[in-house]
């Protein structure tokens, strides 16, 4: 490749006669070969620089390997660092009372505060009854509420027989109680839309053919402890009204095959 150049650096510098015998076009063809040769010369340097064969030594040599370093990892902690944790505060004086006119009435947010409690709402439950708004107190025997009228309810008895130690608990340990005890729900239209019920002081499952009857009367079922059963009445009835919520209740002092305890 070298010499090649060197070939085509001699015919650029051929000896040119400037004497003025040499006529003008035989400078214009100088010329012209001049800037041929100038041109092929470029054209083969090119290609000699894009085209060069790889060296096996290349190809045989081994080449430095670079050791990757492991990415550092974030830490993902959810729990705050010990100097960014908000320390407990030293007193619970919370300072003055606030005198602006800002302040949230948190009395003012009760939908509920100009409405009238219904007669028949629960004021109380006591181990042997119940103590309603009317004044009225229920002792003995649980209580049925239904469309605004409140009626002793005694769904352990069985026919003719007055006993107050019978059983709410079938062998499943389920709570049912027989058809008969739910008449009043049969008479009563238009049919309540709920039923809550209060299986006396701690839940019970309700038996599958006591669901299944009070479902074919069109009623649904909300089945609690008496506690809770009287406080869900009291504010669903407040709410929708007694003529759309009803409630049969077992004192909290009923223990089974004993009947009423007066006290717990």
């Amino acid at each position: 490749m070298t010499s090649f150049i060197r070939t085509k650096v001699q015919l650029l510098h051929l000896p040119i006669d400037t004497s003025p015998h040499i006529s003008h076009k035989s400078l214009i063809t100088m010329e012209r070969q001049i800037i041929y040769h100038t041109r092929s010369l470029s054209h083969r340097i090119i290609q000699s620089t894009t085209t060069r064969p790889i060296r096996a030594s290349s190809l045989t040599s081994p080449r430095p390997c670079t050791t990757l370093r492991p990415a550092s990892r974030r830490s993902l902690h959810t729990t705050a660092p010990v100097l960014m944790q908000n320390k407990p505060p030293k007193t619970r004086d919370r300072g003055p009372k606030s005198e602006e006119d800002t302040q949230t009435d948190f009395g003012a947010l009760d939908v509920l505060r100009n409405t009238a409690a219904p007669a028949t709402s629960i004021d109380a439950t006591t181990p042997d009854g119940f103590a309603l708004n009317n004044q009225m107190r229920v002792s003995g025997c649980g209580l049925l509420l239904v469309g605004g009228e409140a009626f002793r309810w005694r769904p352990w008895v069985s026919g003719e027989k007055e006993d107050v130690t019978g059983r709410l608990k079938n062998a499943k340990g389920q709570w049912e109680v027989k058809e008969g005890a739910w008449g009043a729900l049969e008479l009563v239209w238009p049919k309540p839309d709920i039923l809550i019920i209060g299986t006396g002081p701690n839940v019970m499952p309700l038996a599958p053919a006591v669901r299944t009857y009070l479902n074919g009367l069109g009623i649904r079922l909300e089945v609690q402890d008496t506690r809770n059963a009287a406080a869900q009445f009291n504010l669903l009835a407040t709410e929708r009204g007694v003529q759309q919520v009803a409630a049969a209740l077992i004192p909290t002092g009923w223990r089974e095959g004993k009947g009423i305890v007066g006290d717990e």
